[in-house]
């Protein structure tokens, strides 16, 4: 009740003091090309002033339409002119730069205000020249300041006009001139750019910062999507502040990131209050606005603005104390200024108000220094604010930042390319017919299966690439043909410079596979290793040698020559018993530590026989150290520890996969020994470089302990526990890990990253990696063989170690059993011949006596008669019978008791 009070007073009170005028006309310079929002922006604004009890009591404003062409400016000037001289308290617009200089001159020499919400102003301002839209310097800072807060690095830039390139010079003087990362490209002639987004398309790059007009936008984007430009990974950065108003749903399912700049924000109030009025006016006239809050446009708000900012100073010098308003007419020919035109735009300078683009403010030159623009992203169907700009702070992230990952899952397929390769991706050869992803098991498919258990809308298809190289993994997500790649695809430098990874999933380095050190079979006659062949002979040699060298000694020394028969002082004939025979027995026993019944006693024999003992002495404990050896110590095959010990040698040849990781590793190497490794492999003639890991594999098996073969250690542990001639050789060469191939700023990264950090956190992937790098089913691997293998004592021997020994024990009781045989043999056929009987009577004889075990003495066998009696050497003593002489040992006869 107070305040409509008040506006009654205000009313009836003030014009008395400081009268306005009844009607203040306002001159408004329009085009055919208009939009006819803005006549009705600018009808319904003063509208609404005029019913404002307290803005401008009394007073109404009402807008002369000034309609004209944008390239005459000679007749612009003569309307405005003619405008003028009617009386016009401002002018609106023009927004034409032909025009635009005309008008302005026309206005600073009258002293008229000139308003323009059209961003090109001449850049000789006057002092009655106000610009309520965003200069082109900052809309320029602001564009630069988004290109970094979407941390670009690399873009193509389309531009329609050259007026755009005032609007990105900022962004060109950001990353210098002639910035390779940088392509600056303008639209061909005409409305047709699919030729020029096609060379786009071609270069490889997924992020176009676009400037045109905003009517061209839309005919632009539906281009690019017949050319295949609006994919997941595209990016565009619209320039125009009107792109916010265009209908995008027909982009919706291309998932493509449209990112753009808005002065008028749909969520302000004021633009809300002022579209909602404009609605009931409208409905009062029974027609259809059209227009909501989101589609309120840049020079249709601005139109709103200034004409409520000029009422706003209007009011100002309607308060003030000194004089009336009035308007009053003007010449163009005469020169004549307006007295309150400048105070008038000096109030609009420096009234602060907040209409429908924002905070209003103006510095000196009549440049609008106050406003904010507004950051947002188009995706899945909706706009939404991702950060506000403000000249001198940058871009600022909302509360509200960022796309939600899970709108981007929304009917999204991922393809995911892969490779055959164990344990990661195989076919799956279960019966039955098996589609889609259930052709193939492995790790990554299990890896992709809890991704998708983390994250409830990920789906996915896999795709073989089809040479299945880890090159065309990388490939597919260079040209966005896939959205992920899995697989053993190693994390490198030179990886990442073209596509994204993920957090490891598995870490590993390069390691050694070599095949295992071969146990050496223990010979039979490993008794003889301790000495060489040469030695050997060397020592039989000796053996005989001075076993001649005894003998000859023995007959030629006096003092080896004794009495047969000691109680004979003089005996007919002496003996030595160093005969050939007990020469080699002497030094045989020597030889084998076993001694001898005869011993020398000559000087010279007893040296010779010195020093054969001091010589079996050495041999004997020489023999008897390298035989312990011999024969308690596994030998093995090989002696490759690491890679330093394959450099230093050249028998064992070793290489890598061709064009893989760990060859990039020894050739960027900065090791002088790794270099040197490179260059020899490089060098190997045949090639010691393969086309896959299994080949490697295969090769490593087949050659035996003659070629060894550099891969990822995660690899070698899979062929490891199931080839158990296979072994790891030394530690880890690097660090590195696998992670999921993604393209260059693919928004799913962060999404992706986030389920294998959870997954990594939950122990999946270690139970993943057990899952398939252990032996499944049933099977034995290669550990668990060798932990069920009993130990074996090494100080322990074998039959194998001394099994020769046997052989020699068993030669020789055989070759003495059949001397033996032989021996009797022999004997029984003397005793035929002198008995007269037959041998096999002798044989029977002999046998039936050797069997009969209870005799322990045998009878000696009777000498038969001589037939020549008168043979006196022989004849027998008298009294004596020839019966009466039995046999001695050395053919000798005795006296029989």
């Amino acid at each position: 009740m107070a305040g409509s009070i008040l506006s009654l007073l205000l009313v009836v009170i003030l014009p008395a003091v400081h009268p306005l005028p009844r009607r203040v006309p306002i001159a408004v310079l329009f085009y055919p090309e208009d939009q006819p929002l803005q006549h009705l922006a600018l009808r319904y604004a003063l509208q609404y002033i005029y019913a404002d009890p307290e803005l401008l009591p009394g007073t109404e404003l009402y807008e002369v339409e000034l309609n004209m062409s944008q390239a005459d400016s000679f007749s612009t000037g003569k309307r405005v002119c003619g405008a003028v001289s009617e009386g016009v308290a401002a002018v609106f617009g023009p927004r034409a730069p032909a025009t635009m200089g005309i008008v302005q001159s026309i206005c600073e020499t009258l002293e008229v205000p000139n308003l323009q919400i059209y961003p090109e102003v001449p850049e000789d301002r006057g002092k009655c020249l106000i610009n309520l839209h965003p200069e082109q310097e900052s809309v320029a800072q602001a564009i630069a300041d988004v290109v970094r807060f979407l941390r670009w690095s690399s873009f193509t830039v389309l531009y329609e006009t050259d007026e755009g390139l005032i609007r990105l010079q900022e962004v060109l003087k950001r990353h210098g001139p002639g910035d390779p990362q940088i392509a600056v490209r303008q639209f061909l002639p005409g409305t047709d750019q699919r030729q020029l987004l096609k060379e786009v398309n071609a270069s490889s790059e997924f992020r176009i910062l676009l400037d045109c007009s905003v009517e061209r936008v839309l005919p632009l984007l539906r281009q690019a999507r017949e050319v295949r430009m609006m994919s997941d990974y595209h990016s565009y950065f619209i320039t125009s502040l009107d792109t916010h108003t265009l209908d995008l749903s027909e982009f919706q399912a291309s998932h493509t990131n449209i990112t753009l700049l808005r002065l008028v924000d749909p969520e302000n109030i004021t633009v809300q209050r002022v579209v909602r009025f404009w609605t009931e006016k409208e409905q009062y006239y029974n027609r259809s606005l059209g227009v909501t809050a989101q589609t309120v446009r840049t020079e249709t708000a601005l139109m709103h603005d200034a004409v409520f900012l000029f009422a706003r100073a209007l009011h100002r010098l309607y308060f003030e104390p000194n004089g009336s308003f009035q308007v009053q007419s003007l010449g163009c020919d005469v020169g004549n200024k307006w007295a309150h035109g400048f105070r008038l735009a000096s109030y609009m300078k420096i009234n602060e108000v907040d209409g429908m683009t924002g905070k209003i403010r103006f510095d000196t030159f009549g440049r609008r220094s106050h406003f904010e623009l507004g950051v947002v992203e188009y995706f899945a169907g909706k706009f939404q604010k991702v950060g506000s700009w403000e000249l001198g702070r940058g871009v600022a992230r909302t509360q509200s930042a960022s796309i939600d990952a899970m709108d981007r899952l929304q009917n999204k397929t991922f393809l995911v390319s892969s490779r055959i390769g164990e344990p990661f991706l195989m076919h799956n050869k279960e019966p039955g017919e098996h589609k889609d992803n259930d052709r193939y098991v492995g790790y990554s498919m299990d890896l992709m299966k809890e991704i998708a258990k983390v994250e409830p809308n990920f789906q996915f298809e896999f795709r073989l690439v089809p040479n299945n190289k880890h090159g065309e993994l990388v490939d597919d997500l260079i040209a966005r043909r896939t959205d992920l790649a899995i697989c053993d695809l190693t994390i490198t430098h030179e990886r990442e410079q073209v596509i994204d990874f993920t957090m490891p999933f598995m870490n590993l380095g390069i390691s050694i596979l070599f095949s295992k050190p071969v146990k050496e079979e223990t010979p039979l006659f490993a008794f003889l290793k301790p000495f060489s062949i040469d030695v050997w002979i060397y020592v039989a040699t000796a053996y005989l040698g001075v076993s001649i060298l005894l003998f000859v000694l023995a007959r030629t020394t006096p003092g080896e020559w004794d009495n047969p028969h000691p109680c004979k002082p003089d005996p007919e004939e002496l003996e030595n018993k160093f005969n050939l025979m007990n020469c080699l027995w002497f030094s045989i026993g020597s030889l084998m530590g076993q001694g001898c019944d005869i011993l020398p006693k000559a000087v010279s024999t007893r040296m010779v026989a010195g020093m054969w003992w001091f010589f079996t002495l050495i041999m004997c404990a020489s023999y008897t150290a390298n035989l312990a050896a011999f024969l308690t110590l596994n030998r093995l095959e090989g002696s490759i520890s690491s890679a330093e010990d394959l450099a230093k040698q050249h028998k064992v040849k070793y290489g890598t996969m061709a064009g893989g990781s760990t060859a990039s590793f020894f050739k960027n190497s900065n090791d002088s020994t790794y270099k040197r490794m490179y260059t020899t492999m490089s060098q190997s003639r045949p090639s010691v470089f393969v086309n896959s890991n299994e080949e490697g594999v295969e090769r490593v098996q087949k050659g035996k302990g003659l070629y060894a073969f550099f891969m990822e250690s995660t690899s070698i542990e899979y062929q490891v526990e199931r080839k158990c001639d296979l072994q790891q050789v030394g530690g880890l060469l690097d660090s590195k890990g696998y992670g999921i191939g993604m393209p260059v700023n693919s928004p799913y990264r962060t999404m992706v990253s986030g389920a294998v950090l959870k997954l990594q956190e939950k122990g999946v992937l270690q139970e993943l990696k057990s899952r398939w790098w252990k032996v499944q089913q049933g099977g034995v691997s290669c550990s668990e063989e060798d932990a069920k293998a009993p130990t074996e004592d090494s100080n322990k021997l074998g039959l194998a170690n001394v099994g020769g020994v046997f052989v020699v024990l068993i030669a020789g009781t055989c070759a003495a059993f059949l001397m033996a045989v032989l021996e009797l043999l022999w004997n029984c056929r003397k005793i035929a011949v002198q008995e007269k009987i037959s041998p096999c009577e002798a044989l029977l004889s002999e046998l039936k006596f050797a069997m009969n075990c209870s005799n322990a003495n045998k009878p000696v066998r009777r000498k038969l008669e001589q037939e020549d009696d008168d043979d006196d050497e022989n004849a027998m003593p008298v009294g004596v019978s020839a019966g009466s002489f039995v046999r001695l040992g050395f053919g000798k006869l005795t006296q029989a008791e």
